[in-house]
């Protein structure tokens, strides 16, 4: 019976890149069998010279993705001193990019797994956005970084997704003056609501090619002057009640919006 080669995977951070890589050069092989053992975390020459002393127990070869050139030597010099075969996976590709680019390695540990954490935290501020659109969703507001409020054609929805593009949670409320706004909004910091307002006769103008687009008559209450003014007046109110900042958002780009309430935001600023 064939024995199954034994590969230990050193990192000084999860190792997953070197597992990829074992697996995708076992594939090429018959069996493709190949027992991986990770050593993940790798902080000190002990511990990487404990590693390969495993690694000669068990007749392993070693792959090994450390950045720190203190623990690649360690693991070198140990390596040829117990005569175990080791793979470099990162150093060839850092050198290479060392020599086009110029510049010299961070050498930092996990710097990858941080950028994999924060695309995720993106879609999942995405997912938050979308659950929390128009007020569909209220219970749970307090998990909400941002909470954009406003009548209705301030733009709340696409500056809610950019923000959610930038890894903010954002929950959009419309405000109408026929429904009170959810209790729980009364009960959270000033500082994470941004209200939005506009000047009337631009939301008039959008209110009008909104209903155009639908098809619908452009004469119906939603685009009544005397309509929108007692909307913007009521929205107005209940954001001087709750005390947050208040953005003009009329002839404003999105991502000039987005970057007046990031930059409140980080601030920590309840006025503007």
């Amino acid at each position: 019976m064939q024995n199954i080669p034994v590969i230990y995977i050193l990192s000084d951070s999860v190792g997953e890149t070197g597992e990829v890589v074992v697996k995708a050069a076992a594939s090429q092989f018959d069996s493709g069998k190949v027992d991986i053992r990770r050593v993940p975390y790798l902080r000190s020459s002990v511990e990487v010279e404990d590693a390969v002393l495993e690694a000669a127990e068990a007749k392993a070869a070693i792959v090994y993705t450390l950045v720190r050139p203190d623990l690649c030597q360690s693991l070198i010099h140990k390596a040829d001193e117990l005569g175990v075969p080791c793979v470099d996976v990162m150093g060839p590709v850092l050198d290479v990019l060392k020599r086009i680019t110029h510049t010299v390695p961070k050498a930092e540990p996990g710097l990858m797994r941080k950028l994999d954490e924060a695309y995720f935290s993106r879609l999942e501020a995405i997912d938050f956005a979308v659950k929390y659109d128009d007020g569909k969703q209220t219970n749970g507001l307090v998990k909400a970084d941002i909470i954009i409020i406003g009548v209705s054609r301030t733009s709340k929805t696409p500056l809610s997704m950019y923000l959610a593009t930038r890894g903010f949670k954002t929950a959009n409320i419309p405000l109408v003056p026929e429904v009170s706004p959810p209790e729980d909004l009364f009960k959270l910091p000033s500082s994470k609501i941004f209200g939005l307002t506009i000047q009337p006769s631009l939301l008039l103008e959008i209110r009008q090619e909104r209903l155009k687009t639908m098809g619908l008559p452009t004469g119906s209450d939603y685009a009544n002057p005397e309509r929108i003014l007692e909307e913007l007046d009521y929205s107005t109110r209940i954001m001087r009640k709750l005390g947050c900042p208040i953005i003009e958002v009329t002839n404003r780009a999105i991502e000039e919006t987005a970057a007046r309430i990031e930059e409140i935001f980080r601030k920590g600023a309840n006025r503007i």
